[in-house]
């Protein structure tokens, strides 16, 4: 598995984990730290994961806002854990990390809800994930 790829994985556990306790997904990345720094058998916490996971904590209000306006029939409550979490790292990346091409941010998004969700959530990531791109000049603010 490339590194970013476990780097997404491991922000998107960060986030789900902070979501599932609410807590800030800044607590629970220096408690992922924390940890690995104690526990041998915990892998480190890469620059990308904490990019990641900073990143989105900096834009979670505009993402929140925009995933929710975007989710035709699903408030943002209602959305499982696992596809709003994975939506709430990929549209981030998609929006805010210019040095990743958009057909890997939603290909990883995808990826991350087959191994974790329902079958059904990988189309409806990509939809929204799709949506977001398309509009993707206009959502930066914020």
């Amino acid at each position: 598995m490339a590194a970013r790829n476990k780097a997404r994985k491991r922000a998107f556990q960060i986030l789900f984990e902070a979501d599932q306790r609410g807590e800030k997904p800044t607590t629970v990345l220096a408690d992922w730290i924390r940890l690995a720094r104690t526990d041998d058998r915990q892998p480190p916490v890469t620059e990308y994961t904490m990019q990641l996971v900073e990143g989105f904590t900096g834009h979670a209000t505009r993402i929140d806002e925009l995933i929710a306006t975007y989710a035709v029939g699903w408030t943002l409550d209602r959305m499982p854990v696992v596809d709003r979490n994975v939506l709430r790292l990929g549209a981030y990346e998609l929006i805010w990390e210019d040095d990743v091409p958009d057909a890997v941010v939603l290909d990883e998004a995808v990826e991350l809800a087959k191994e974790f969700s329902t079958d059904d959530s990988p189309a409806f990531v990509n939809g929204l994930l799709g949506r977001l791109k398309d509009l993707k000049p206009t959502l930066r603010r914020g």
